[in-house]
């Protein structure tokens, strides 16, 4: 288990080092092309400015940082399938229960805000 550890702190080598830096190089001469071409269709400097962000996205997945992420992403996956959701008529029910306490605790509130007036002002400051 300690070398599990061990092997995922020791994971930015000069090689995953490299391949985020060749992403950064990627997605910031995507969005230099895409305003060095101005002149060219619109429709075309996106399809450029995307096809950066792919291919930087792309070297990105293969670091270990990107493995990861991979990782995580696919225990999400796992975990959200997992949740038991609940049916519309349970959600508009929960929906008024909350809006009635909100407005209960509302008129609550405030009538001991006006308690709170009432005797500080009028029987303890006579104003």
């Amino acid at each position: 288990m300690n070398a599990k550890v061990e092997s995922a702190s020791s994971g930015s080598n000069a090689g995953d080092i490299a391949k985020l830096a060749i992403a950064a190089i990627l997605l910031v001469g995507g969005i230099v092309g895409f305003y060095y071409f101005s002149e060219a269709a619109k429709i075309v400097r996106v399809l450029g400015l995307l096809a950066a962000l792919a291919a930087g996205v792309f070297v990105t997945l293969q670091t270990a940082l990107g493995r990861s992420l991979r990782h995580y992403l696919a225990e999400s996956h796992i975990q959200l399938r997992k949740v038991v959701w609940p049916t519309y008529d349970e959600t508009i029910r929960l929906t008024g229960v909350i809006a009635v306490v909100v407005v209960i605790l509302s008129i609550i509130l405030g009538l001991i805000d006006l308690l709170l007036k009432v005797v500080v002002l009028d029987w303890l400051l006579k104003l």
